[in-house]
């Protein structure tokens, strides 16, 4: 008997890749949807070009699916949009489960982008489709990107007493392309890093390994978005499940 696919929105982005790799090699068919056209060539998976903004190809790409794990992002349109549209696709095409990857303390934090990932939190669990979410924290690849743009210049500059707790993406994959196999679970424990750590500490953790000599300044600012971040609203201390620390991540890079 044939297995259904399971489909990776944003599937070759920095988080679907790991999800799409991870389902491979549990011997589950996958398809991937992305705004690009199909590279040439074979490929290990499926593959549904999707026009999320007008959702033009969404309903071919969700049909005949046991599972869709939503990784897309959409920062333009927004979030709780974006899950609308393809929550109301998975519905349409009676897929019976749904997986989406939020930020941890997206119910605590101020910060526009934050507030969306919660209002679609809330599309994803009213959408009478069988659900699963899972929060994270922050990425190393994010991370890495924030410290690269920020040491362009000859002194670092840092928001003053500012913590993050990243996780590696890989491992955040891996634990969504195993609750997509799985049944609907609702909120699931959050999934964070292995270390909360000052962001002037991995600075310095960044400039080490890129070889780059610069001053760290580190300035309070202003704001309640800063003042979340300062307070550690973002962080799931309770929940740092990840293993591959931040210094990890920068040596498998080089």
């Amino acid at each position: 008997m044939a297995i259904s696919p399971i489909l990776v929105t944003g599937g070759t982005g920095t988080l679907g890749r790991h999800v799409v790799r991870y389902l491979l090699d549990r011997g589950q068919p996958v398809r991937v949807a992305s705004r690009r056209r199909a590279p040439a060539g074979p490929q290990p998976h499926e593959w549904a070009t999707v026009d999320y903004r007008g959702g033009t190809g969404l309903a071919a790409a969700v049909e005949g699916t046991s599972a869709v794990v939503h990784c897309a992002t959409n920062a333009v349109r927004g979030e709780a949009e974006l899950a609308r549209t393809v929550l109301a696709a998975a519905k349409d095409a009676g897929c019976p489960h749904v997986v989406y990857i939020s930020i941890a303390g997206v119910d605590r934090h101020p910060l526009p982008y934050y507030r969306g990932k919660l209002a679609a939190e809330r599309v994803v669990a009213d959408s009478g489709v069988g659900w699963t979410v899972l929060r994270a924290t922050q990425f190393h690849d994010l991370v890495y990107r924030i410290l690269s743009a920020l040491a362009r210049p000859p002194v670092l500059v840092l928001p003053q007493g500012v913590r993050v707790q990243p996780v590696d993406s890989g491992e955040v994959g891996a634990r969504l392309a195993e609750l997509a196999t799985g049944a609907p679970s609702g909120r699931v424990p959050d999934f964070g890093g292995p270390e909360v750590r000052e962001l002037s500490d991995l600075a310095r953790a960044y400039l080490d390994t890129a070889g780059r000599a610069r001053k760290i300044v580190s300035v309070p600012l202003a704001g309640r978005s800063y003042r979340a971040y300062r307070d550690g609203l973002h962080l799931a201390p309770g929940h740092a499940e990840g293993r591959v620390t931040f210094e990890e991540f920068l040596a498998q890079r080089r």
